[in-house]
C-alpha cells in the first residue's frame, strides 16, 4: 500500500471530500510534526470535511434566502424604538418560538426597522441551521401567478414551501386582486403549522380585507396566520430619515 499522496487525493475526491482532498498534504505534515496516533489523524480529516461542508451549506442557505441586504440582530439599535425590549428581542433570538411554528407580524409606517429586524431574525435562523426565504409582496404574487409558466418561478416557490421560515415583506402594500389572493391563501395554507412566517406590513390585519376584495380569503388567511402569532408594533418616526444622508453640508 505505497500510494502516493496525489494518488489519495484522487480518492478522496472520488469519495466526494474534495475539501479533505486539497487539505491532505497540510494534514499530512501536521500528523508528522505532532505525532498524532491514527485515531487522531481520522479525527482530524472528518472534523475538518465537517466544517468545509458545514460553511458551504451555510453559504448556500444565505444565498437561497435571497437577502435584500445583511443586517445582524447585534447591528438592531433598540434604543431607535420603544416597540420592542430588549428582553423580548433576546426571546426572538432564541428561536424557540420558530421550533413551534409561531408566525410574526411586524406592523409599523415605513423606516421604523420592520425589515432591518425580520432580516436580522432570518440571518441568526440561517446561522442556526434553519431554512430561510426572503421575498416582498410584489414578487411573491408575480411567482404565483407565473408557476405554471415559468421554471425560474417554480423553482423559487418550492424552495419556500420547503423553508422553515418565510419572511414576506410589505404585505399589502397594494391591492390584490381576486386570483392573486386565492393563490395567497393556498400558499398560506401549505405552509400552516409546517412553517413560520414573518410578515412586515404598513397596514393591520382589520384593514387587509380592504386590499384583497374578498372577505371570504381575507377571513381564510388570517385564521391561519393569526392562530399562533406575535404581533409587533412598530410605531414611530423614520429611521432613515433620522440618520438620512445629505448631499449639501450644512450652511455656517
Amino acid at each position: 500500500m505505497n500510494k502516493t499522496v496525489t494518488e489519495l487525493q484522487d480518492q478522496f475526491r472520488q469519495l466526494r471530500l474534495a475539501e479533505t482532498a486539497e487539505e491532505l498534504p497540510q494534514l499530512l505534515r501536521e500528523a508528522e510534526k505532532a505525532s498524532w496516533t491514527y485515531l487522531e489523524f481520522l479525527e482530524s480529516i472528518t472534523g475538518f470535511e465537517l466544517k468545509k461542508r458545514e460553511a458551504k451549506n451555510l453559504e448556500r442557505r444565505l444565498k437561497w434566502a435571497r437577502f435584500p441586504y445583511m443586517k445582524s440582530l447585534s447591528e438592531f439599535n433598540i434604543n431607535e424604538q420603544n416597540a420592542i425590549t430588549e428582553r423580548q428581542l433576546s426571546q426572538l433570538s432564541e428561536l424557540s418560538w420558530l421550533e413551534q411554528h409561531y408566525n410574526l407580524i411586524l406592523l409599523g409606517p415605513p423606516g421604523v426597522g420592520k425589515t432591518f429586524l425580520a432580516i436580522g431574525i432570518g440571518i441568526e435562523a440561517i446561522y442556526r441551521g434553519f431554512n430561510v426565504c426572503f421575498v416582498t409582496m410584489g414578487e411573491l404574487v408575480q411567482l404565483l401567478k407565473t408557476e405554471e409558466i415559468l421554471n425560474k418561478s417554480k423553482v423559487q416557490l418550492k424552495r419556500i414551501k420547503a423553508a422553515d421560515l418565510v419572511i414576506i415583506d410589505d404585505l399589502m402594500y397594494m391591492a390584490m386582486d381576486q386570483r392573486e389572493a386565492n393563490l395567497f391563501f393556498h400558499l398560506v395554507n401549505h405552509l400552516y403549522e409546517r412553517s413560520s412566517i414573518i410578515l412586515t406590513s404598513n397596514k393591520s390585519p382589520d384593514q387587509w380585507g380592504e386590499l384583497m376584495g374578498d372577505q371570504g380569503i381575507t377571513t381564510a388567511i388570517l385564521d391561519r396566520l393569526l392562530h399562533r402569532v406575535e404581533v409587533v408594533h412598530m410605531d414611530g418616526d423614520s429611521y432613515r430619515m433620522k440618520h438620512r444622508k445629505k448631499v449639501f453640508s450644512a450652511e455656517v
